[in-house]
């Protein structure tokens, strides 16, 4: 792939850039005090466990989509459509996964920047997956009924 493919962004190349960066910013974000270095208690053990479903989805949703997947939001040429699984209870597990985790994160780390960055990453991942949706509902015919039938991003509610 040449730079100036980059520069065209034909398969969605500048979301992944800003996908990284927002997640750099969500796990390196200024704690607000610097003790403990995760938080305990109820807070805690919630961002804790945000943090293990939100991989959860993540690991699931890879593995539904094995050679399908692909950093980019363009579908892959000889990519597949997949609606079992994970895919089955949200349309974009791995979007929804790591917004889940990055909430949790901002949980554990005491952080109000990794918050905001979490809320920018699900806002993110919104534009990224209507972009995605685009291309799927080319490539696809089937994927509009998938679509009436799944949720986008938050599972049965968004």
């Amino acid at each position: 792939m040449s730079a100036s493919d980059w520069l065209r962004n034909r398969r969605g190349e500048w979301f992944v850039i800003a996908q990284s960066a927002l997640m750099l910013a969500i796990v390196f974000a200024p704690k607000l005090d610097g003790r403990n270095f995760f938080r305990s208690g109820i807070k805690g053990r919630a961002g804790g466990l945000f943090c293990i479903v939100g991989l959860g989805f993540v690991v699931l949703g890879s593995i539904a989509l094995g050679r399908n997947l692909s950093p980019f939001p363009k579908p892959k040429e000889k990519g597949t459509l997949v609606e079992s699984g994970i895919f089955s209870v949200v349309r974009h597990p791995i979007y929804s996964g790591f917004s889940l985790a990055a909430f949790g994160w901002s949980l554990l780390w005491n952080s109000i920047a990794a918050l905001i960055a979490a809320l920018l990453l699900l806002a993110f991942f919104d534009i990224k997956a209507r972009r995605e949706e685009r291309w799927l509902e080319e490539k696809f015919t089937e994927y509009a009924a998938y679509r009436s039938r799944v949720k986008k991003l938050i599972p049965f509610v968004y």
